[in-house]
């Protein structure tokens, strides 16, 4: 804008040489390199709301914590967002006794005053069986994919450690790998699109906390299929 101050005298007022230089676009939250964009700032929970029961979740050394209550249901932090063909990367890092999950294409429907989640969930299972990055049907089919016959994929979970999950959806199609080992390769065509969620799984009655954490959660999308509520 150019402005000419008034005054009690009528004067000509010209400029020249006037040209506009364009300045770079306002960061906001922008893909990386790769295409990913950071689904947790490292801070706060904004973009998330929990749904089913009332574990609490907090942030923590720039991670999402969540702990058990005795007497309360799974519950899930979840993506405001619903994602359908997608690249989902992320470390967890769980407490022994404790079964957890990362929830993909996932929604929710009204059960006992509650919003009741379900969807595959990518299992975090550090119990001997070992079967992390599985994929379950959480509040649906139970197993689709365990890892019962892949052994490599077994012993690629590092007990209280952190580990990487990557999870690509490109249509029917779902795989996982856990610190870069192949562990789930599945069709399944139920639910084509829906949020994230992070699970903390019910304990029953146990008074002292268990807890889960997940770190670095990126997502790189892949089609058409994802989009804000």
């Amino acid at each position: 804008m150019l402005q000419a101050h008034s005054s009690d005298t009528e004067e000509d007022v010209a400029f020249r040489n006037v040209w506009a230089v364009p300045l770079p676009p306002r960061p906001s939250k922008a893909a990386d390199a790769g295409g990913f964009v950071d689904l947790f700032d490292g801070r706060t929970l904004a973009g998330w709301r929990q749904l089913g029961g009332g574990a609490v979740y907090t942030v923590e050394d720039d991670a999402i914590v969540g702990r058990t209550r005795p007497r309360e249901p799974n519950s899930f932090l979840c993506t405001d967002a619903d994602y359908g063909d997608f690249v989902l990367e992320l470390e967890f890092m769980v407490d022994d006794k404790l079964n957890s999950g990362v929830q993909i294409r996932s929604q929710g429907r009204p059960e006992g005053g509650r919003t009741r989640v379900f969807g595959y969930q990518v299992e975090i299972d550090p119990s001997p069986r070992a079967w992390s990055a599985g994929i379950y049907d959480e509040g649906r089919r139970g197993w689709l994919k365990n890892l019962a016959e892949n052994t490599p994929g077994r012993v690629a979970f590092r007990p209280r450690a952190w580990n990487r999950l990557r999870v690509e959806a490109r249509g029917p199609r779902m795989r996982t790998f856990l610190n870069g080992i192949p562990a789930a390769d599945l069709e399944d065509d139920m639910t084509p699109a829906g949020f994230i969620g992070l699970q903390v799984h019910g304990v029953g009655n146990r008074v002292d906390p268990l807890a889960v954490r997940w770190r670095r959660i990126r997502l790189r999308p892949l089609g058409s299929e994802n989009r804000s509520e």
